[in-house]
């Protein structure tokens, strides 16, 4: 795995073309420069490509920048760092939404932010299951023990005949259903205006709410983030959720009340927990969900799979490209 750092191509000015300065940041993978030659746009501009950026280096590492091309939510444009951004132009995100970029703010300052495609969403429903099957399975803790020397730590869990309750039967919702249901799963589903004929279409059932979290062995959460979905799972629902059920979360973390989560799994109150979205990411050193034995975390990489990598940063090319050229494209704000 590339080392986060920074890597700088300096290009050579075009006579008629200013020159600009284009920063790809939070490539801690080196996918960029796999995925996309960019020498077209280095013959007339200054590329950067910088690893992980934290908030608190954001502005000292992009000051000069004119142009940023941001991997999604991972370094956080709000209106204090925009403001010591003077020269931004070009905001480029993978994704058409990024819960880290103050849209508004970035519109009063007259920068264009621009998206890209997704690429493969199932990679998403994937994770999820990885999670699922982790859990049921103890994976984790097997293969620690194993390389410890011992065997059999635990005693795994079937799926078949076991109930998925779904948040959500969008695009991922019906494909972890698909999933579930070859499993030999019941699968059910609730949103707040999911229909009948949109579970029927997917051979899912409909409950409500309460059912939901009252009687699934596995609960898996796929809806966006927004003010309505904000706290969505709290202590109520929590505490309605059987003892030995799993919560799995590839979503958004602000989704699930993290404090709450955290007191009934270190209680023992509900089974376990497959996350791989939080709060605040990444995740601080000392959170308390690191420590617990019952979950099994990644670090936000539901949607992040050298596949997709590729696409969003052939596409993130293409957007520079196109801005610098007078014909923005997927343009956000």
């Amino acid at each position: 795995m590339r080392q986060a750092g920074t890597a700088r191509i300096l290009g050579r000015a075009t006579t008629g073309l200013r020159q600009m300065r284009i920063a790809v940041i939070n490539d801690y993978h080196g996918l960029a420069q796999q995925a996309v030659d960019w020498q077209d746009l280095a013959a007339a501009h200054v590329l950067d490509f910088h690893g992980r950026v934290a908030d608190a280096d954001a502005a000292a590492l992009l000051a000069e920048a004119e142009i940023i091309v941001t991997a999604r939510e991972e370094t956080r444009f709000d209106a204090a760092l925009l403001a010591r951004l003077p020269r931004l132009k070009l905001l480029v995100t993978h994704g058409m939404s990024n819960a880290a970029l103050d849209l508004p703010a970035l519109a009063a300052r007259g920068v264009t932010v621009c998206g890209t495609a997704l690429g493969y969403p199932m990679a998403t429903v994937e994770l999820a299951w990885g999670l699922v099957l982790g859990l049921v399975k103890h994976i984790a803790a097997e293969d620690r023990t194993i390389r410890e020397g011992g065997w059999g730590a635990a005693l795994g869990r079937g799926l078949t005949g076991r109930r998925l309750g779904l948040l959500g039967l969008g695009q991922l919702g019906e494909g972890m259903a698909r999933v579930g249901l070859a499993f030999g799963m019941q699968v059910v589903a609730w949103s707040e205006n999911l229909t009948a004929e949109r579970c029927a279409a997917c051979g899912v059932q409909l409950v409500g709410r309460e059912a939901l979290f009252g009687a699934s062995d596995v609960i898996s959460i796929h809806m966006r983030m927004s003010p309505r979905t904000r706290g969505l799972v709290g202590a109520a629902e929590i505490a309605a959720m059987r003892p030995d059920a799993l919560l799995i979360n590839t979503s958004r973390g602000p989704i699930v009340e993290e404090a709450a989560l955290v007191a009934a799994l270190r209680e023992g109150r509900i089974g376990g927990a497959g996350l791989d979205v939080f709060s605040q990411e990444p995740l601080p050193a000392d959170h308390p969900l690191r420590s617990l034995p019952n979950t099994l975390l990644t670090s936000h990489i539901g949607g992040r799979t050298q596949e997709n990598f590729r696409v969003r940063y052939r596409e993130s090319h293409e957007a520079v490209a196109a801005w610098l050229a007078g014909r923005p494209v997927r343009v956000l704000s």
